[in-house]
């Protein structure tokens, strides 16, 4: 994968010029045969600037400053989802960036991450001879423009400049810039990528290529100095100190960095200087708003995984164009000023970081919860616990436990294969319980937190991320093995299991099928779900075993490719001398609807497009809500159809057109409905007896993206391959009462069994509710999610019974299919009268801020200057404040929450959590 990361090396070599003059006092002092932005795209860039650069003009601006200067070389981090190049450039001294000089600065860079192996002398020469490696990455969000004009403007400035600055700059750094990370939200202006995903929440998944590229030029080129350039609402502009909570694994040198950084930043802002009103606009803040915790941002990423200050950089979109581009380049500017001067003190510090968490990793030692706000106190510290190891168990979901060894060690971690059972005297299994002796079987994988990514290790594995301060703008649960659902324990005991180390991907043909036999393979995973749907998509033949849970087919239907593709999926392909046995698996012909209430840029929408479509490669047929209700051929010629979540509780279906699904569902078919929309559109319909359950006035119920233990009835094909208990992820979905007339395939449970981890309060509530029901009609049923099972695709264990769902067993043959209109029973009928509670909180959450209930009227009066449908309760000595977004908005595109929450902080108001 690095391969797809090597510079073009396309600019002039350095020895094809001149020797370079002598640095110039001259600040303004350029080359000349560089040009400028304002020679080539026709506008200056910064000051003076009226419009923004196309994608096209980044890349021919790129491209011609690589072929006019020897300090520049350039290359593509990736291809996006349409098919558009993002291209990167790395600018430094002429010797430095040549082929080999690029390779020994890399390679330097790199072994600085292994204690191990370096010295510290020799790490104490990199440190004086080396460059540091600087990122400016803009537009992670396509309608957030202005990082990428300003890296323009950085790279011009440091491939032309003849200043003594320049000349040191470029002396001590290797300077990458992605101008854009997200070329398709950036011509559609849009926030999302063509999938509709985040960007900015895909790095530790790796999900879209846009984001894959770029770590892969991360793991090239490990960052030291990271800057994220974005955009947000108003005039003014961030940059670190950061908002709590930080995550306790980004160890303290890339804190102090970042700190250290916004220091520089200030003294080169200009403009207004600081901002001191609330009214005061063009300024700077800091402190506010921006954290530093869930693991898939563009400044965690970097700190935890590359040990980097990893730095978010936010400027408000109102203001004009040439103010917005200035100031990101003015703090671009001043970045790596500061990286320059201080580059000796950072590879020092930068070889620290491992340095110190190979340490604590042999110590099992995890890094205590901190706050940097002056006003904040850690609320929730890490607990006193020694994690020295951990173990994912082969017994179940294989695929999916191989999936996420890979995912490891494309971060640079290290994984080893037990060859021999070891017995681990004090286990914590995950989901809170303790187990004393357990024997660790031959097949598992082991992962030792004795190795320098000990940070990301526990960062992205660690079954709670023990958030210090109850502020949120995302999610507060993304332990990997919980979102797959998989066997782990860890513990702190002092192992030494006969083991070997990962070297290459499991998975695929086992041994050769004889001809006329057969292969098989486990459908217990969500690779293994994807595997069946490559099978049927290139027209093999498969049949499962419901008792067994395997699926066949012939061995002639395996080709090079599809033995290729289960590797890649870590699905083992066992050689049987039979023919295949079981059931035949119907390839599903499904529409996606897109009618009333459904976003089709951003949301579950987007995410089955991707899932559903590009992974699993099925034709996703679109169904509007004028299809339903007429009856159309779009939709009664579909076998299933899935309703992502939404605003709408009806989608838009009339009376005949609720009798129309419910007549299409009674006669085979498959109805899935996601979270809100999906769920209400099925019980307006009369397809469930389910109900949401309407929260008591005054309730403070929260649940912050966390993960919670769940029962699973395997009564439904939908619980196919899951464990009787399992984990479920939950972002302050809808809570429905359980089915009194189908199977409730996954509920929360009742007894002293109920676990969960993050950030929840009055989490109780959902003791005894459903997550997953599947509701009979006829010889069809309708399969609903409480949450969404799709979420950023990475919630596996969600995607494989969403796979269950879509392949459901055929219910009657056809011919039996013809049945008078379906009746609603009396329980669904009920459901269907009972009125749709509020949705809040759209296809995310409502916003919700907490205070003590002394300071009620104060924190009433400046909610008020924002909005007027704020709902304000008090219980406990605390004043909470919802404030409804129906839109669906996280924090950091909300037009208003980031501002209000800094005049609460203004008006001397503590807060005591907030949720965004």
């Amino acid at each position: 994968m690095l391969a797809g990361t090597l510079p073009l090396l396309n600019g002039a070599p350095a020895g094809a010029n001149p020797p370079r003059p002598a640095c110039d006092p001259n600040p303004q002092a350029r080359l000349a045969d560089v040009p400028s932005p304002e020679a080539f795209l026709g506008f200056p860039l910064g000051n003076g600037q009226q419009r923004v650069v196309t994608n096209d003009e980044i890349r021919r601006y790129v491209a011609a400053v690589d072929a006019a200067s020897d300090r520049v070389t350039t290359g593509t981090v990736a291809t996006s989802v349409t098919g558009q190049p993002l291209p990167y450039a790395i600018v430094s001294d002429p010797s430095h960036v040549t082929r080999s000089g690029l390779a020994k600065i890399a390679e330097d860079i790199r072994d600085l991450r292994d204690p191990r192996t370096m010295a510290a002398s020799k790490a104490a020469r990199i440190a004086h001879d080396d460059p540091a490696i600087v990122y400016i990455a803009g537009n992670v969000h396509g309608g957030e423009t202005s990082g990428a004009d300003a890296a323009l403007k950085s790279l011009y400035e440091l491939a032309a400049g003849l200043s003594c600055d320049v000349r040191d700059r470029n002396d001590n750094l290797l300077t990458v810039i992605i101008p854009t990370q997200n070329p398709d939200g950036r011509a559609a202006n849009r926030r999302q990528n063509e999938y509709g995903f985040d960007l900015n929440r895909d790095w530790f998944a790796r999900t879209q290529p846009e984001t894959d590229g770029k770590i892969e030029l991360l793991r090239k080129y490990p960052p030291q100095v990271f800057v994220d350039a974005h955009e947000m609402g108003g005039s003014r502009y961030f940059f670190p100190p950061n908002a709590d909570p930080i995550h306790h694994e980004i160890a303290s040198e890339p804190v102090d960095w970042i700190n250290r950084i916004g220091e520089a930043n200030k003294a080169g802002f200009g403009f207004n200087g600081g901002c001191v009103t609330p009214q005061d606009t063009e300024c700077w803040f800091n402190y506010e708003r921006y954290d530093l915790f869930y693991m898939g941002y563009g400044d965690t990423v970097p700190a935890a995984g590359f040990g980097a200050a990893g730095m978010t950089y936010e400027k408000g979109s109102s203001s004009p164009t040439a103010n917005r581009v200035q100031q990101q380049f003015n703090t671009q500017w001043s970045t790596i000023g500061w990286a320059s001067a201080n580059k000796r003190e950072v590879l020092n510090g930068y070889f620290k970081v491992w340095t110190d968490a190979l340490a604590e990793g042999r110590a099992g030692t995890l890094e205590p919860n901190e706050v940097v706000q002056p006003d904040n106190t850690v609320q929730f510290p890490v607990p006193d616990i020694k994690v020295k190891s951990y173990f994912l168990l082969p017994d179940r979901q294989l695929a999916d436990v191989r999936r996420l060894v890979e995912r490891l060690r494309a971060m640079d971690v290290e994984v080893y294969e037990v060859k021999e059972p070891v017995t681990v005297p004090s286990a914590h299994v995950f989901g809170g319980r303790s187990a004393s002796n357990v024997t660790v079987p031959k097949g598992a994988y082991w992962i030792p937190m004795a190795q320098p990514q000990k940070h990301w290790i526990q960062a992205t594995l660690g079954e709670d991320p023990y958030a210090p301060f109850p502020y949120f703008y995302d999610v507060s649960s993304w332990s990997n093995p919980l979102l797959m659902g998989i066997d782990t324990i860890y513990t702190g005991d002092d192992l030494k299991p006969k083991v070997q180390r990962v070297a290459r991907p499991a998975g695929g043909k086992a041994a050769n099928a004889p001809k006329g036999g057969s292969y098989q393979y486990r459908l217990d995973s969500a690779g293994g779900a994807e595997f069946t749907f490559a099978l049927l998509g290139a027209g093999v033949a498969v049949s499962r075993d419901a008792a067994t849970n395997l699926a066949t087919f012939p061995e002639a239907g395996l080709t090079k490719a599809l033995d290729d593709r289960a590797l890649g999926l870590g699905v083992t392909l066992s050689a049987n001398r039979k023919p295949p046995v079981g059931s035949p698996v119907a390839q599903p012909d499904l529409g996606l609807f897109r009618g009333t209430g459904v976003s089709t840029t951003s949301g579950s929408y987007g995410e089955a497009r991707y899932v559903l479509g590009a992974r699993w490669g099925l034709d996703l047929k679109p169904v509007t809500t004028a299809d339903i209700n007429d009856n159309t051929a779009a939709f009664t010629g579909r076998t299933v159809l899935l309703v992502p979540d939404g605003s709408s509780a009806t989608g838009g279906l009339t009376a005949a057109g609720q009798q129309n699904l419910r007549n299409w569902v009674a006669a085979g078919n498959t109805y899935i409905g996601l979270r809100n929309e999906g769920t209400r559109v099925a019980r307006a319909a009369g397809l469930t007896s389910t109900t949401e359950v309407v929260l008591p006035d005054g309730n403070e119920y929260t649940v912050i993206g966390s993960h919670f233990r769940v029962d699973v009835d395997h009564a439904s094909p939908v619980a196919a391959g899951r464990p009787a208990e399992d984990f479920q992820f939950n972002n302050d979905d809808p809570i429905i009462t359980a089915s009194t007339t189908g199977t409730n395939v996954v509920t929360y449970p009742t007894d002293d069994t109920f676990w969960h981890n993050g950030y929840t309060v009055e989490e109780y509530r959902l003791k005894g509710t459903a997550a997953v029901v599947d509701e009979p009609t006829g010889a069809g049923r309708a399969v609903l999610f409480s949450f969404n099972p799709l979420f950023r695709a990475y919630n596996e264990s969600g995607i494989q019974m969403l796979a269950n769902a879509v392949l459901y067993p055929a219910g009657q043959p056809a011919a039996a299919r013809r049945a008078a209109p379906a009746t609603v029973d009396p329980a669904r009928a009920a459901a269907a009268a009972a009125p749709a509670p509020e949705n809040l909180g759209g296809e995310w959450r409502p916003i919700a801020i907490t205070v003590a209930a002394g300071d009620q009227a104060r924190a009433q009066a400046v909610v008020d200057r924002y909005t007027g449908t704020a709902r304000v309760s008090q219980a406990g000595g605390k004043a909470r404040f919802v404030i409804p977004n129906p839109e669906g908005l996280q924090a950091d595109e909300h037009p208003y929450l980031r501002d209000l929450v800094s005049d609460l902080r203004a008006a001397g108001i503590p807060l005591k959590s907030v949720v965004g």
